[in-house]
């Protein structure tokens, strides 16, 4: 049984330096690992209570948690934006983490990485996403760490899947999410 993966990306840039990390995570999966990149946060709405009303939930966020329901654990690539995490991102995990205590993330591991133009690679927006994560019921892996500085310059001329130090580090992380999701029964 392969362990599922879904892989969400906390931007929405063409050319997105963590989309490409998603990519590299995909293309270097090892065998019996299966990273899905999801495709259409864009699309989904800002979470509101009065819209998420069983037989009534947006259609782009019931395709969040449909895919999220159907996978193993989780994989956050989440840029830096003024010192936290995109929107875009912290969205998702609201979504993911309803019906409280039920959602679709709830006991499921977490692991966040990222890379950002700063000289940290973005750490205070990946602390903020596991914070987050955690609080939604999230299992985060806090040891399962991977912030690449200097993205504009790193990447201007390599995909992260060739820099054999970026695919090392995403490896590792791999190797323990995996490690801690049960693959669920077919």
């Amino acid at each position: 049984m392969s362990v599922r993966i879904l892989a969400l990306v906390g931007s929405l840039r063409a050319g997105s330096h963590n989309r490409q990390l998603a990519e590299a995570a995909a293309k270097h999966a090892p065998e019996g690992v299966e990273i899905e990149l999801y495709e259409g946060l864009a699309d989904v709405p800002f979470y509101n209570e009065d819209i998420d009303v069983e037989a009534s939930v947006p259609e782009a966020a019931a395709r969040l948690r449909a895919a999220a329901g159907q996978v193993d654990g989780f994989l956050l690539f989440s840029p830096e934006y003024n010192g936290t995490m995109p929107a875009v991102l912290k969205n998702a995990i609201d979504w993911l983490s309803r019906p409280y205590g039920a959602g679709a993330i709830s006991d499921k591991p977490v692991a966040v990485v990222g890379t950002a133009f700063g000289q940290y690679g973005g750490v205070w927006a990946q602390d903020d996403a596991r914070k987050a994560v955690g609080i939604a019921g999230g299992a985060v892996l806090e040891d399962a760490k991977l912030s690449i500085p200097g993205s504009m310059t790193r990447f201007a001329d390599t995909h992260p899947a060739d820099d054999s130090d970026v695919v090392a580090g995403l490896s590792g992380v791999i190797q323990q999410l995996t490690s801690q999701a049960t693959p669920a029964a077919a």
